[in-house]
């Protein structure tokens, strides 16, 4: 049963993935100003560089994600993104009690989050994608 369901899960779950990322970088894209002090509240180094890099990888993977188009790189990029960013936005043990359990819940989701980037990035789009159209 579940290998009829394959390609149509995949693509749902490609589907599902990016729209965590595409609507966060578009609104980084809209709203610049207010993401560069965002990331330089941080304490981040060079935030309009970070604005950019975040804003390739976000609309630029889901783009990805979406066409199965070098799946398994960008399916990589964002869990990489996700995992260092995770540490810097979400730090649940740095933030005052009450903001504690609600930084702690996106620090975790997350992490799920990266795990099943890290999956896809393992077994790639599958067969309803541009990578297997192109043999990739």
């Amino acid at each position: 049963m579940f290998t009829s369901l394959q390609s149509p899960l995949a693509l749902i779950g490609r589907l599902l993935l990016a729209l965590l990322f595409l609507p966060a970088g578009i609104s980084k894209i809209g709203g610049f100003a207010g993401t560069v002090g965002y990331i330089a509240s941080k304490g981040l180094p060079v935030p309009s560089v970070a604005a950019v890099i975040a804003i390739i990888v976000e609309v630029g993977g889901s783009l990805a994600l979406i066409a199965g188009f070098g799946t398994r790189w960008a399916a990589l990029a964002l869990a990489v993104f996700t995992f260092v960013a995770s540490f810097f936005f979400h730090n649940f043990w740095g933030v005052p009690a009450a903001q504690a359990m609600v930084q702690q819940l996106m620090f975790f989701k997350n992490m799920a989050v990266v795990g099943g980037l890290l999956v896809l990035a393992a077994h790639g789009a599958g067969a309803w994608s541009l990578d297997a159209k192109r043999g990739a």
